[in-house]
């Protein structure tokens, strides 16, 4: 029998060509609307849907598939009997091959002020529905979604007539992984115009970047997968432009060095390691910001990921060059500045369009059976209630330290203290179980630079024993939540040792 196939894409990308080698392989061809259009103008032959159902398309397209003549054809099971008489008794024939793609929601919703309605109207139905009756029927049917297996299986069919169970099923496989994200992206887009916070389910696709040559360990296999709508500032849309291959801890740490660097609107650098800042800095120019991130720890700093929020001028890049760096990453680098840093091999080079920060995602983690979400935290000193509690007022040189530091210990692991001055973190106490302890390794760091600087703490002191460290370090003011139940005896000491305190009234905690 000859056998058929039905070719309805939204995506026309390549099937003038698939068609063609399908109808020299004797097929006969069925399709819909503009598919059998453009087929047709291109010289091939070519039946309509509806000389198969005998049923014209309606509703502007909306019905045209949906009818026994079709899904009996794509979902009979040619070996047993009883389906075989029954497709002969309504005069079915059966589909053999179904190339399908659907209309283009993703890319609709992706538009900017995209109407309600328009994304609506992108919601394929027919296209969906055949595609998922034809993987389950993959047994008889072969099933293609992706353009890029149309010349796979066109050389299977002309070397054995027929595509092999094992590929039918992978394409079938491809099919469900296909329909699943698509209603990921129409589930996702619904309950956001519908308004609702928690969803009873959530669903959730990501698209594969990249598989990784390790993970955290090299005994450990990883894959980078980025969100198809997500922040375009971010490493999963960087464009690297020079480099060998990131690795799944760059990522990690060139993501929380993007996070960090974007709390500044002035010219900042950060270093991170591990995915703690190890330096921080800010300037006139980007190169001072950098020479102060580099001074902040010139130690740790090697090896590390740089995140920059200025363009890499030359100045800039002779500083980078002398030291060892995995990761720069930048809104863009001059051609002097590429070229400097493009001598050396390894170092990973790349650019995100730091305009574009400003759209928030959820944070997700995953835990043994499940997932964590929560919203971003976004919450500034622009949005606190910030008092000053003790006796002295803060300098102006003091305030630049505390908002500085206010802005990285959000980002330090918790227990958290970071200390500052006016342009540079000089201290960092990172994810210790007590907090005197976070503020013991920041004021050792720190060293003699301690005296006269800033403490920042991502939680409110449950007695007054940071304060005593700080003050035996000569730190000279604080900024902490406030809070707990003995906030006097912190402020009590503060004031004995003549150290300004703020509060804030919120916490940052990060694990």
């Amino acid at each position: 029998m000859k056998k058929r196939a039905l070719i309805s894409v939204s995506d026309k990308s390549g099937i003038v060509e698939f068609t063609q080698e399908l109808i020299q392989l004797g097929y006969e061809i069925l399709s819909t609307g503009g598919t059998k259009k453009l087929l047709s103008e291109n010289g091939l032959e070519v039946k309509g849907v509806e000389e198969v159902t005998g049923f014209p398309e309606i509703l502007e397209g909306r019905v045209k598939t949906l009818h026994p003549s079709i899904h009996g054809g794509l979902l009979a099971k040619r070996g047993e009997e009883s389906h075989r008489l029954q497709l002969e008794e309504q005069g079915i024939e059966g589909i053999d091959l179904v190339c399908v793609n659907l209309y283009p929601f993703q890319q609709t919703i992706a538009k900017p002020n995209v109407s309600v309605d328009d994304a609506i109207e992108n919601i394929d139905i027919g296209g969906p529905t055949m595609l998922r009756a034809a993987a389950k029927n993959h047994a008889y049917v072969t099933v293609v979604v992706d353009a890029l297996d149309y010349d796979q299986v066109i050389a299977e069919l002309k070397l054995n007539g027929e595509v092999s169970h094992e590929n039918r099923r992978k394409l079938a496989a491809k099919v469900f992984r296909h329909t699943a994200a698509y209603d990921a992206h129409i589930a996702g887009y619904m309950t956001e115009v519908s308004g609702e916070e928690n969803p009873e389910r959530l669903t959730m696709t990501y698209e594969l970047k990249q598989n990784l040559r390790y993970g955290e360990n090299p005994h450990q296999k990883a894959s980078f997968y980025r969100a198809p709508l997500g922040s375009e500032f971010s490493v999963a849309m960087a464009r690297q432009l020079h480099g060998k291959e990131l690795s799944y801890n760059n990522i990690n740490d060139a993501n929380a060095a993007l996070q960090i660097v974007k709390e500044f609107t002035e010219p900042a650098a950060v270093a991170v390691k591990h995915m703690n800042p190890c330096g921080v800095g800010v300037g006139e120019t980007i190169s001072e910001a950098f020479t102060k991130a580099y001074e902040a720890d010139s130690t740790s700093i090697f090896g590390g990921i740089v995140a920059l929020n200025r363009v890499v001028d030359e100045d800039t890049a002779k500083q980078l060059h002398e030291i060892f760096l995995e990761i720069v990453i930048a809104p863009s680098f001059t051609d002097e500045a590429f070229e400097i840093l493009s001598g050396k091999k390894n170092i990973r080079l790349l650019t995100v369009p730091f305009e574009s920060l400003n759209k928030l995602e959820e944070k997700i983690t995953t835990v043994e059976g499940g997932l964590l979400v929560q919203s971003d935290d976004t919450f500034t000193l622009d949005d606190a209630d910030v008092r000053v509690v003790t006796k002295r007022e803060p300098t102006e040189e003091e305030w630049a330290a505390m908002k500085l530091g206010w802005k990285v210990v959000k980002h330090v692991k918790s227990n958290a203290i970071v200390l500052t001055d006016s342009q540079m973190t000089i201290g960092v106490g990172a994810g210790q179980m007590n907090r005197v302890g976070a503020a013991k390794i920041a004021i050792e760091q720190a060293g003699g630079r301690a005296a006269g600087s800033s403490m920042a703490s991502d939680a409110f002191f449950p007695m007054d024993d940071t304060v005593e460290a700080a003050a035996k370090a000569d730190v000279t003011a604080i900024i902490q939540p406030g809070g707990s139940i003995r906030d006097e005896d912190s402020i009590r000491k503060a004031d004995e040792y003549g150290i300004t305190m703020v509060f804030t009234g919120v916490r940052h905690f990060k694990h």
